[in-house]
């Protein structure tokens, strides 16, 4: 079959993640804002957005091997479907009272669980079926998805705010579920292209998984920096939110983040459109280093207008470095491999986010605490340190030879002869 059926299948998968990912938003900025005007803490913030990340960091390893060894579209339609689950808790618990901080902790965690699954077969069924050459503007298009949770999601939260509560929105993203794994299942019924389901063991898929993941030295590496990288990048998510709330209204918030994450918009139809043909490496590190540079501005003065100008030049320059760690990582893994090692990469590269999620709501309180300040002053604090550091690291790939070697591509994966 031709190349374009296959995009074609591609882009309906990637819409049903597309509205899932604006409904994922909607329930992310409404638990946030709730969760901040009920207590006043951005530790307690924290701690909803780490219940809501753990799960899946976890489990993403035991989701890759799944993703190997069972049908790939329906491990995404399981995740999609049962996630609904702990956001149906959340909105009973509202509908009877007002929802206690455990309670939404508990329903979060339970969501995140099944949500596990996604992403590894997402991933992978990506890679089943598209060419080499289209894995580039596909990952722009991943991003562009995924950037829908902080473009569009924190404007029409907010306006909804304006309408209703929290619970509106809670029903919203349970509703998109439905499409997205109505979604999927036309893409299962159709695709082109299938993997060979593997029916060795849990723990010998574990090991190949392991294997691809540790052969070459670039890999780890680049999985290592991830790691502290995300740490430093979590900062600013987590604490953006408090920061802005403690001088502006929840409207102002989310229409912050929109403008903020606009950036990640023309930045993702321009790698869409055209890719990243060469230098990965070097784009890496521009990119992460622009992102620090950019987080130190963005936490300096409560200024919603500076606030925008950096938080958009931020989110401008994160989809060419994830674009580059795709097709880096991607490129160098076998294709039947490509499940397992996501999942492997997925837990050791966002390990980062665990420090940054439970420890920089933390932080900030303690610092708003002992220099007497709001704690939204205490996150940017936390935040202009972050960047600095992020700044720091990312000029230190470019040390590394074995990194830039992966820029070759030298994995068993479609090419232009499909």
């Amino acid at each position: 079959m031709d190349q374009r059926s296959n995009y074609g299948k591609f882009l309906l998968l990637w819409g049903g993640e597309f509205i899932s990912s604006i409904g994922g938003g909607l329930t992310s900025f409404g638990l946030s804002v709730y969760v901040f005007q009920k207590t006043g803490s951005a530790a307690d913030t924290a701690l909803v957005a780490l219940l809501a990340f753990l799960p899946v960091l976890l489990l993403s390893p035991l989701a890759g091997v799944l993703a190997d060894r069972f049908d790939r579209c329906l491990m995404m339609m399981i995740g999609d479907g049962m996630s609904g689950l702990g956001l149906v808790y959340i909105l009973v618990c509202m509908l009877t009272g007002e929802a206690e901080l455990y309670q939404i902790c508990i329903g979060v965690f339970l969501s995140a669980v099944f949500s596990s699954l996604l992403e590894p077969s997402y991933r992978a069924v990506v890679t089943d079926m598209l060419t080499k050459d289209e894995y580039s503007k596909a990952s722009g298009m991943i991003s562009l998805a995924g950037s829908a949770r902080y473009l569009i999601s924190p404007l029409l939260a907010g306006i909804l705010l304006g309408v209703g509560d929290v619970k509106l929105l809670l029903i919203i993203d349970i509703c998109t579920f439905v499409f997205t794994v109505l979604c999927t299942a036309v893409v299962k019924m159709s695709r082109l292209t299938k993997h060979e389901v593997k029916k060795e063991s849990f723990g010998a898929s574990f090991k190949e998984g392991w294997k691809a993941v540790t052969e070459k030295k670039g890999i780890m590496i680049l999985i290592v920096i991830s790691s502290v990288i995300t740490c430093f990048m979590g900062a600013i998510q987590i604490l953006v939110e408090p920061m802005i709330l403690d001088f502006e209204s929840s409207k102002t918030l989310g229409i912050a983040e929109t403008v903020c994450a606009s950036g990640m918009l023309v930045s993702g139809i321009i790698i869409g459109c055209v890719g990243i043909k060469k230098n990965f490496t070097r784009v890496l590190s521009i990119s992460l280093a622009v992102c620090g540079l950019a987080m130190i501005g963005f936490g300096l003065k409560e200024n919603i207008i500076m606030i925008c100008c950096f938080g958009f030049l931020f989110f401008f320059m994160l989809p060419f470095a994830n674009n580059c760690l795709d097709y880096m990582t991607r490129t160098n893994i076998d294709s039947d491999k490509q499940g397992r090692a996501w999942g492997l990469i997925s837990f050791l590269s966002q390990i980062g986010y665990v420090v940054a999620y439970g420890g920089a709501g933390v932080m900030a309180d303690k610092i708003a605490e002992v220099r007497n300040i709001g704690v939204g002053r205490g996150a940017a604090i936390v935040i202009v340190v972050s960047g600095l550091l992020l700044a720091v690291m990312a000029i230190s790939i470019l040390k590394f030879r074995s990194v830039r070697e992966l820029e070759k591509g030298t994995a068993n994966v479609k090419t232009d002869d499909i």
